[in-house]
């Protein structure tokens, strides 16, 4: 792709109350918006960008039975063993392989969870906006799917701590900050630490961002890293299932 003066866009569909949290980056890896709200806001979002990759937190559709292929099983290194893993999407068998869990995507979209579902929709919107799938040559509007749980993984080399603790949130931020997101620097928050605070029981907020903010700021930078730098990210899935895109040019064998 490579233009100038392209958003970079992360959306995940999986917040609370208003469902999605979106996250957007310029080619400096400025912030440019975060922001929370119904589909049809970040729909309105996207659709007002000329040049942008959008990176989802979610799979783009339910599996398509490629694990039941028993040629497709053969050529997957390690093959599963026979009778397992028929119902995962190819890309969920392989992050498995490097102990990278994720969510199982289930053939039929009814059987999904809400979550999934509101990605589906949201992907199918997107492509009728122009979005086409990642990847894609001379094409202004891209999209992808992203596995936040995952990015974070391979950017700290190491499974990262709980998403919702205190420390799962620091060492998110701090490790987007170290790629160049220009973004609040979380240890500020502990420059605002109180003895009160601790007496009481109270956790200091600061600088940190919620768990649905760090997830879309992860996924807008596996999309800024997938136009200036595609040799440093990873497709894994099969192209027509749906693919997962990782923001490392190879895995470790296994993450601890």
């Amino acid at each position: 792709m490579l233009f100038t003066d392209t958003s970079f866009i992360g959306i995940d569909p999986t917040a609370g109350v208003k469902p999605f949290i979106y996250a957007a980056i310029d080619q400096d890896r400025d912030l440019l918006s975060l922001g929370k709200g119904q589909i049809d806001d970040v729909l309105a979002f996207a659709a007002g960008q000329r040049q942008a990759v959008v990176a989802v937190c979610a799979p783009r559709r339910p599996n398509t039975g490629v694990m039941a292929n028993e040629d497709i099983r053969a050529s997957l290194k390690p093959p599963p063993q026979p009778g397992r893993w028929s119902n995962f999407r190819m890309a969920d068998y392989q992050l498995r392989q490097h102990n990278i869990r994720i969510p199982q995507t289930r053939h039929r979209e009814e059987d999904c969870p809400n979550w999934m579902k509101m990605g589906f929709s949201l992907y199918r919107r997107l492509e009728n906006f122009g979005y086409q799938p990642y990847p894609r040559e001379n094409v202004q509007c891209l999209v992808m799917e992203v596995y936040p749980h995952a990015c974070f993984t391979v950017l700290l080399e190491r499974l990262p701590f709980p998403k919702n603790t205190f420390e799962g949130r620091m060492q998110r931020q701090l490790v987007l900050l170290e790629k160049g997101l220009h973004i609040s620097d979380p240890m500020d928050t502990f420059r605002q630490i109180t003895r009160e605070q601790l007496l009481n029981g109270i956790q200091p907020q600061g600088n940190l961002y919620e768990p649905g903010e760090l997830d879309a700021l992860s996924a807008a930078y596996t999309a800024w890293l997938s136009n200036y730098h595609p040799d440093q990210v990873t497709l894994y899935g099969d192209a027509q299932e749906g693919q997962i895109v990782i923001p490392a040019a190879e895995l470790k064998d296994k993450y601890t």
